[in-house]
């Protein structure tokens, strides 16, 4: 990958002069079923102009109450862009994931002068801080229905949209398709050291362009990270099983530990969620850091873990058996 980085052939993308960049745009675009694609520093830029493009100032957008725009974007949404937030409790019994009934009950359009209307939703997947989780191609398809039923946007938040391809079959273009605006990542699973993507219509996608100048996000060689984002398309792909597997064993070893902690059926891609029971989550971050192990804190009592292309089985073997002798402690 730094090789390729180093070989790039590169121009001023802030004038669409990068060919390495123009190619990566093109590349994620077609293979999410849309027309044009928009190169971004960060998953969350690329989310912040999705969103942007679909909901007007003083609209609002529909989404899982621990979603990534709602939780780990700073608030960007509303301070930047003016766009407000509803949020839905999945009823699903799978976290974070939602049923269509769901988001159905939040819609709130032809209000007149008196509500906030409901310009767009956002679905996560996989589902960050869910653990990883799936929505059901099935629930996309009839969210999609509802959608365009009730006229409202759609925006996918496909950060991992990798690893829910890699773990069901399903194709990144039958995913992709069913939204107007789409992001994935190039870093986290696929190991670029950074760069988003964002796709859409051609037209969306040149006012986001615009937008992205405006937030500080045009970038001049960029195809030295473009680059590294195409071979982690060309050869990232196929080895996300291995985080899967590792996840489920990180699961194992802990379950083995502290068998209330974790389930280690119910990890479905590269995330362990653990429950830290009666310890606070954040002296187990401090305890498992003295042992040279980093691992997050996501709530009071909830730790996450995330395998990659950085760790492999013996050390997702060795991390288990220390997070779960000190569950266990």
């Amino acid at each position: 990958m730094r090789q390729a980085m180093a070989n790039a052939e590169v121009g001023d993308d802030v004038y669409g002069e990068d060919p390495t960049t123009t190619e990566l745009e093109e590349r994620t675009a077609a293979l999410l079923g849309h027309q044009a694609g928009l190169f971004c520093p960060s998953g969350s830029m690329a989310n912040m102009l999705g969103v942007w493009s679909l909901v007007p100032v003083g609209g609002e957008i529909l989404c899982d109450q621990r979603a990534h725009i709602v939780r780990a974007e700073m608030g960007a949404h509303a301070v930047l862009n003016g766009i407000t937030m509803r949020t839905w409790a999945p009823t699903s019994g799978v976290s974070g994931i939602a049923q269509t009934s769901d988001i159905a009950e939040l819609i709130a359009t032809g209000c007149g002068p008196y509500l906030v209307e409901t310009a767009a939703i956002a679905i996560e997947n996989t589902h960050n801080f869910g653990g990883g989780t799936i929505h059901p191609i099935e629930m996309l398809r009839a969210s999609h229905r509802l959608c365009r039923a009730t006229g409202i946007g759609m925006h996918l938040d496909g950060a991992r949209l990798w690893n829910a391809h890699r773990a069901t079959g399903v194709s990144m273009a039958e995913y992709g398709s069913l939204f107007d605006t789409v992001s994935v990542c190039y870093s986290k699973g696929m190991g670029a050291p950074v760069g988003s993507v964002l796709v859409s219509s051609t037209e969306r996608i040149a006012r986001a362009r615009v937008q992205r100048k405006r937030l500080g996000g045009g970038m001049r060689q960029s195809g030295i990270l473009a680059a590294a984002a195409l071979y982690a398309l060309d050869h990232g792909i196929d080895r996300l099983a291995d985080d899967h597997a590792n996840a489920k064993l990180l699961a194992e070893q802990i379950a083995v530990a502290a068998p209330g902690a974790v389930d280690p059926e119910e990890v479905a891609t590269n995330i362990v969620v653990i429950d830290s029971g009666e310890q606070p989550a954040a002296e187990l971050v401090m305890a498992a850091r003295g042992q040279g192990l980093l691992i997050s804190k996501v709530g009071s009592h909830q730790l996450r873990a995330v395998t990659h292309l950085g760790v492999d089985t013996e050390a997702c073997r060795w991390a288990g058996a220390i997070i779960g002798g000190l569950l266990a402690s």
